[in-house]
């Protein structure tokens, strides 16, 4: 069971066919519905029917992921963040806001809340950190993190 907007979720049941149809897509966004019956032997109509029943389960979306150097983004930090005299989640849609802010999750630990950003260059650094991150009423503190290597991205996928 997850947890979303603080109601328990309970998760869709995929079967095979299922976990099928999504690692098909995975590996190969664009395939259509008849490339993927072909290789599952089945019809085009019952992939679109499980596609449909997945997306409206919400147990699968179909998303296009840009890939950061692509978009002349080449510095990836990890931002901790700790909130003092206003409500967190407050403090993290404010910092969602940024377009730099990729993700924005409040934590359990060291830092309230946990930011990814993407700068083109480091000379950008300073400025988003002391400008626009410490310039948002409740955040008492920053702690950055550049990331010097990527070893896995896949924010698109969840283990099934």
């Amino acid at each position: 069971m997850q947890m979303r907007s603080g109601r328990a979720i309970t998760p869709p049941l995929l079967d095979a066919l299922d976990s099928n149809i999504i690692e098909i897509l995975r590996t190969n966004g664009r395939a259509t519905n008849q490339d993927i019956a072909k290789q599952l032997s089945v019809t085009a109509a019952t992939i679109s029917a499980r596609l449909q029943k997945m997306e409206d389960a919400r147990a699968m979306r179909v998303v296009a992921v840009t890939d950061f150097a692509a978009r002349g983004y080449n510095v990836i930090i990890a931002v901790g963040v700790k909130v003092r005299g206003r409500n967190v989640q407050d403090v993290g849609r404010d910092l969602g806001k940024f377009p730099e802010v990729l993700s924005v999750n409040i934590m359990n630990g060291s830092h309230d809340l946990e930011l990814l950003v993407a700068l083109h260059d480091f000379s950008e650094v300073q400025e988003f950190l002391y400008d626009h991150i410490a310039g948002i009423a409740g955040v008492a503190q920053i702690e950055a993190g550049v990331a010097v290597d990527i070893v896995k991205y896949e924010f698109n996928v969840v283990p099934l």
